[in-house]
């Protein structure tokens, strides 16, 4: 794993909690559907910069 992929998994795990804790806080839903499109796309850049097969 290189450490770019490691940051965008971290960043997108990170903004993943922010959107469960302004959903939980009930903040406007726009916020919490922005911050969730933003975190699955870290999460899928991270996880697709992964080197599987070297």
């Amino acid at each position: 794993m290189s450490g770019l992929s490691a940051i965008l998994i971290f960043v997108g795990l990170f903004l993943a909690g922010g959107a469960w804790s302004f959903w939980k806080q009930k903040l406007p839903k726009g916020l919490v559907v922005l911050m969730g499109i933003g975190a699955a796309m870290c999460l899928v850049a991270g996880v697709l910069r992964m080197e599987w097969l070297y």
